[in-house]
Formats: structure tokens, C-alpha cells, sequence
């Protein structure tokens, strides 16, 4: 039981992180890059944070961009994000491994890193790395990343953000748009 608790106080000091003040599209040497997970929101939800950060493109890097979810499959978000002004691309090679999905939903994050940092140095993986290092270097339009995970430091997209790092000084708001 008290480890159950020490669990729930650690998730919800992790969910009650503040996300950091709106992006510019370029800050100072640094380039802007965002990143929104929708998670427990509404497709509206999330297109109003991406509009309010100034996001102009949504790369997605699910693996596989189909959802349960009302609003998130490929066609019908692209199609809601175009609607709002803003452009759609899928990096499918940035998406988590079967694997890693599944040590995601077991609650395994450090399985989910482990398994994600070895996708991250496929060859498909790495062209993809470096088309979006591409289009963060240019500074314009701001992008952000997409995936399902609300939490940034529980998802691959955390990852790709340390890969770019690497060569790209950033700048990086987690977005957190309001639940549903």
C-alpha cells in the first residue's frame, strides 16, 4: 500500500510540472521547438495550445498514426489542424517500436527508453532524426512534436528531443493542453 502511494505522489508531482512560458519562433541562438501530447484532451483542446504557442506545423511521431480516439487518426487530425491554420507531417520512423509500446503501457519507462534508444539509431530512424534537424534548424515555421503520452518525460518524445540537442541548441516548451 505505501508503495502504491510513493507511486501516485511521484506521478502527480511529475503531472503538476508547469510548462514552460509560450515559444518565439527563434530565441536568441537557441531554436524553437515545441512538443504536446493529447493525451486526456480533445482534439479542440490541443489545437487551441498548438494556435496559442504559435505552432505552424505538427510533426507526428506515432508510429502509428491511427487513434481510438476521436480526432487523432492521421487523416482527421491533419485534416482539424488545417482547418486551424496549421501543417501536418508524420516522421512514422520517429515512432516507439512495438516493444516499446507495450513496456509504455506496462508502466515501464526505463524498458520504453532502453528499447526507444536503439530504434533511434536505425537507419530509417536517423534520416527521419535528420529531417526534422532540418526543419528546426530553419527556425521557421515553429514545430512541434506529437504523440499520444500527456507527460513529456514519460514519452519517446523526450528522447528525440536529447537526439537533436545533441547538434541543435534548443529551446523546448512541453505544451499541456487543458484535459477533457
Amino acid at each position: 500500500m505505501a508503495t502504491r502511494a510513493r507511486k501516485a505522489k511521484a506521478k502527480a508531482k511529475v503531472s503538476a510540472r508547469k510548462p514552460r512560458a509560450p515559444s518565439k519562433a527563434t530565441t536568441g541562438k537557441r531554436a524553437a521547438l515545441c512538443t504536446i501530447g493529447y493525451e486526456k484532451a480533445l482534439p479542440g483542446a490541443v489545437i487551441s495550445e498548438l494556435t496559442r504557442a504559435g505552432v505552424k506545423l505538427v510533426v507526428d511521431v506515432r508510429a502509428v498514426a491511427a487513434s481510438r480516439r476521436p480526432g487523432f487518426s492521421k487523416k482527421q487530425l491533419a485534416a482539424g489542424l488545417d482547418e486551424a491554420g496549421i501543417g501536418y507531417l508524420h516522421l512514422q520512423p520517429l515512432g516507439t517500436p512495438e516493444a516499446g509500446r507495450e513496456a509504455a503501457r506496462a508502466g515501464k519507462i526505463d524498458a520504453l527508453f532502453r528499447i526507444y534508444d536503439r530504434h533511434l539509431q536505425t537507419k530509417a530512424a536517423q534520416e527521419s532524426l535528420g529531417e526534422l534537424a532540418g526543419l528546426v534548424k530553419a527556425r521557421k515555421p515553429l514545430l512541434a512534436l506529437l504523440c499520444y503520452c500527456r507527460n513529456p518525460n514519460a514519452c519517446h518524445r523526450s528522447r528525440i528531443v536529447a537526439a537533436l540537442e545533441k547538434t541543435i541548441p534548443l529551446a523546448v516548451d512541453d505544451l499541456i493542453p487543458s484535459p477533457a
